[in-house]
C-alpha cells in the first residue's frame, strides 16, 4: 500500500507551516504502508497540479492532505469539502477568489473517503487531542481536499482521499495571545496514528461512533 501525504508551505504572516514540518518527519513506512511525502504550494489550482503530478508518478492507494488550522486545539480529520473558493486572504501567488467554483462540473460537495472516526479514535488512543471537523474552510485547504476528491471520483477511482487539519506550533503563537498550539512531536505522533487507522480500515466500514456536533 502507498499513501501520499501532503503538507503546505508557509502562508500569510507565518514563516513556518506545521503541516509540511510534520509531514517531513513522518517515517517512510507506517503499519506496512509506504509513505510518500509531498510539499504543495499554498496556491489555488497550482496545489492540485503538483499533487496530480505526484499521483501520476507514484500511483498511491490513499491521499491524506494535511493543513494548518490556526486556533484549533486538536487534530481534526475533515468530513466534507465544498465546491467553493472564498479567500479571506490572498494565496501565495496573490490570488484571492471570491465565491468561485473549484470545478464547474464537480458536485456541490464531496465527503472524505477516509475512516475519519477511526482516525480520531486512534489519535485519542495515542493521547493526542482529536475530533471530527465538519468544515475545511474556503481557502486552499478546502480547495486541495475538494480537488483530491474530485480526482478520485473522476480520474482515479482506485484511490481514496481525505484531509486533516492540525493546530499551530508553539512558536507561531508567541504573538497570538490565548491561541492554542501543539508540539510538533505530538502532531507527528497523531498523524502516524491516523495513518495506522487508514491502513487498518482499508476495505472496511468506518467506526460507528459519535463524532457530530450541535453547532
Amino acid at each position: 500500500m502507498k499513501i501520499l501525504v501532503t503538507g503546505f508551505d508557509p502562508f500569510g504572516d507565518d514563516v513556518i507551516n506545521p503541516s509540511i514540518e510534520a509531514v517531513k518527519r513522518l517515517p517512510d513506512e507506517i503499519q506496512g504502508a509506504e509513505i510518500i511525502k509531498l510539499e504543495v504550494p499554498t496556491i489555488f489550482h497550482k496545489s492540485a497540479e503538483v499533487e496530480k503530478a505526484a499521483i501520476e508518478e507514484y500511483g498511491p492507494d490513499y491521499i491524506l492532505n494535511i493543513g494548518q488550522a490556526g486556533g484549533r486545539f486538536a487534530l481534526t480529520p475533515e468530513r466534507v469539502a465544498i465546491n467553493a473558493d472564498d479567500a479571506r486572504i490572498p494565496d501565495n501567488a496573490g490570488q484571492q477568489p471570491i465565491d468561485e467554483s473549484i470545478k464547474a462540473d464537480g458536485d456541490a460537495a464531496y465527503f472524505s473517503q477516509l475512516p475519519i472516526k477511526a482516525m480520531v479514535t486512534y489519535m485519542k488512543a495515542a493521547n493526542v487531542p482529536a475530533e471530527v471537523s465538519n468544515t475545511a474552510g474556503t481557502f486552499v485547504c478546502n480547495h486541495i481536499m475538494y480537488h483530491s476528491l474530485y480526482m478520485t471520483h473522476h480520474d482515479y477511482p482506485g484511490i481514496k482521499a481525505g484531509f486533516m487539519h492540525i493546530p499551530f506550533l508553539p512558536e507561531q503563537v508567541t504573538n497570538r495571545p490565548n491561541t492554542p498550539s501543539m508540539a510538533l512531536d505530538d502532531i507527528v505522533r497523531g498523524i502516524e496514528a491516523a495513518i495506522k487507522a487508514i491502513v487498518d480500515f482499508d476495505g472496511k466500514e468506518d467506526l460507528k461512533v459519535i463524532g457530530g456536533k450541535i453547532h
